[in-house]
């Protein structure tokens, strides 16, 4: 005997999951907003996507290959300052969008009270491994000689990092997107070269 099929996109509803996430946040969001936005009741959600957390993890995944791409993306830049400018520039195009304001990585699960544990602790995972990898990249860029003798790569991640979050918190504050472009072109006018 086989199982009846799904009435429901499972694609389709983790992206609204995802947008609700986004939106309210790990601990503002209820079941009952889930629910709603995907178009499932609670058994289905638990049925296909697990529970809360699960499914907020699986929407953190959703969000690193859709929305956050360009955070990947500007590795593959052929400089570092080239890289930079790709994730500043992507940061305000993904922290200004409808769905947010703000990042999902950012602040969608640094509120969290006990029991979420595991949530905070992948999300903190996910922008530790991003700070590596820019560290690895700018030390890239340093043995070809893009960056003044001193110079340290993973300073340079550290602060990149920080200026994208940032960004991300000051979206949530209402920031348009021409003053969050400015922001990041200041701090690109003190690029080490």
């Amino acid at each position: 005997m086989t199982g009846r099929p799904r009435a429901f996109d499972f694609d389709e509803a983790l992206e609204r999951a995802m947008r609700v996430f986004w939106r309210h946040g790990y601990e503002g969001t209820a079941l009952s907003d889930l629910t709603a936005a995907m178009g499932v009741n609670r058994p289905s959600l638990y049925a296909a996507y697990g529970n809360k957390e699960a499914l907020f993890l699986r929407c953190l995944e959703r969000y690193h290959r859709g929305p956050a791409r360009h955070a990947r993306e500007a590795l593959a830049e052929p400089t570092a300052r080239a890289v930079a400018e790709h994730l500043l520039r992507g940061t305000v195009e993904v922290v200004t969008r409808e769905e947010g304001p703000g990042c999902l990585l950012v602040h969608g699960a640094l509120a969290t009270g006990p029991g979420a544990e595991g949530v905070r602790a992948e999300s903190a995972a996910r922008r530790a491994a991003h700070r590596e990898a820019l560290r690895a990249r700018f030390e890239q860029a340093a043995l070809a000689g893009e960056f003044p003798p001193g110079t340290d790569p993973g300073v340079l991640a550290d602060h990149l990092a920080a200026l994208t979050y940032g960004l991300a918190v000051q979206a949530t504050e209402g920031a348009p997107p021409d003053r969050l472009h400015l922001i990041a072109a200041h701090a690109l006018r003190g690029w080490p070269h």
